[in-house]
């Protein structure tokens, strides 16, 4: 029926319409379905009932087959791991090693000052502020980037995010709008584009098709007449015919409306004819986004190149290039899974969200420079904090042994230590105005 998924994979044996792959193909243009054509499991039933044949179901499905890509890839995707978690058991066996030495320096000469040198080799190396160099600066850009409508799944992409040099997108959907909108009006010489739009978009007003809605859309916002049309009838697949003042109407493809040798079309084409002949045109088109050009340019002069071509990405990684792929479709999901950085937007299917390092909710692809800054600017607040963690402990720990720092004097250095690695990682918090300023240019 109109409007429901499909639930199987399988052919279309009885009726006509049209499916919304979107979900699979991250493609918005519908696709005519006749008979002996395939439906994919997922998509959805646009314009009248069908009848199908089920030929696959379950985990033998086009929809169950990509899911398992995804989640193939996922696992065989490395990790990163932490400084921090990598030389913890190492550190922890030195810490003891330098305590003992510590208190076995100073026993023959008093036994409470060597272990109370024990104890504040203890105090000056207890991993606080090397512990919390990393988290609490990962965790205040996550907090900080929430904000600005960028989700972060998995912070350790934040790392990966700052050796990318490519980024591929996904161009339908990511870098264009949603919504399929008018690029030309073609009129016969009677009519005005304002007159065949305001015709078209009665006789669109009755069908649920996208390119019906794009011409009732840019009708509204011109503020269109009233039309009168009646006895209105859709023929799934094809187009729409009524009655009107100036006699039948037609509004649909060319061999709907008997235009077959009209060459005045385009892939996606609506034509309008009347009983005296052809009236108008419509060319249709998905059209970038506001801010792509600017963001894309952000990106090239900071060394990044940009590719739209989704096939290459293996390539690049083999070639040694560190891949960010930006995607929203299901089809997308395993070359997510597979990049180095994976960003969904936020219109993405679920599974496209669920296989992605970096969630951008509000969809502007002008974030993507932002979380490139970020990341950046992130990475060296982590390095300032492991810098300062190893400083104060190449300083205080000789210093603890030869019993010249007392242990309440290490526990206070180990406190403003945690509180300047913290303090630092704070800074996270507030974005630098220049950031945005691609954004605003």
């Amino acid at each position: 029926m109109p409007g429901e998924a499909f639930p199987a994979d399988g052919v279309v044996i009885e009726g006509v319409t049209s499916a919304d792959e979107a979900l699979l193909t991250g493609e918005s243009t519908p696709v005519a379905k006749t008979m002996g054509q395939e439906v994919i499991a997922g998509s959805f039933n646009l314009l009248s009932a069908v009848q199908m044949r089920v030929e696959k179901l379950g985990s033998t499905t086009r929809y169950a087959q990509i899911v398992t890509l995804m989640e193939r890839a996922s696992i065989e995707k490395p990790r990163l791991a932490l400084l921090a978690d990598r030389i913890a058991r190492p550190f922890l066996i030195g810490v003891l090693f330098a305590a003992a030495l510590a208190a076995s320096i100073l026993w023959s000469d008093d036994h409470g000052r060597a272990l109370m040198a024990a104890v504040a080799v203890l105090i000056v190396t207890c991993p606080c502020a090397l512990s919390l160099a990393t988290p609490a600066a990962m965790l205040t850009i996550s907090g900080a980037l929430a904000q600005k409508g960028v989700l972060v799944r998995k912070m350790q992409a934040l790392e990966a995010l700052t050796k990318v040099d490519t980024i591929v997108f996904d161009k339908t959907g990511t870098l264009t709008q949603d919504q399929l909108t008018i690029s030309a009006i073609q009129t016969h010489e009677s009519y005005s584009s304002e007159q065949a739009l305001n015709i078209a978009a009665q006789l669109a007003n009755y069908s649920l098709h996208p390119l019906s809605k794009a011409i009732v859309r840019t009708a509204q916002a011109q503020s269109a007449s009233d039309f009168d049309v009646r006895e209105v009838k859709e023929v799934a697949g094809a187009g729409i015919s009524a009655f009107s003042s100036i006699g039948r109407l037609k509004l649909g493809s060319s061999l709907f409306c008997g235009l077959e040798n009209l060459d005045r079309m385009a892939n996606s084409s609506v034509h309008l004819v009347s009983e005296q002949g052809w009236i108008a045109s419509f060319m249709f088109e998905e059209s970038m986004k506001k801010e792509v050009r600017v963001s894309i340019e952000a990106l090239q002069q900071q060394g990044i190149h940009v590719q739209y071509k989704l096939m290459h990405m293996q390539q690049l990684q083999q070639q040694g290039h560190q891949v960010a792929m930006i995607g929203d479709g299901l089809n997308d999901g395993p070359i997510l899974a597979l990049a180095n950085v994976s960003i969904a937007m936020g219109q993405a299917v679920p599974l496209a969200q669920a296989q992605s390092d970096f969630v951008v909710m509000n969809n502007e692809v002008s974030m993507i420079v932002v979380l490139l800054n970020q990341a950046k600017r992130t990475m060296r607040i982590v390095k300032q904090n492991l810098m300062w963690a190893v400083i104060y402990n190449v300083i205080c720990v000789p210093l603890a042994i030869m019993g010249w720092l007392p242990a309440w004097l290490a526990g206070l250095g180990m406190a403003l230590s945690s509180l300047l690695v913290v303090g630092n990682a704070l800074r996270l918090s507030s974005f630098p105005s220049q950031i945005f300023a691609s954004e605003q240019g």
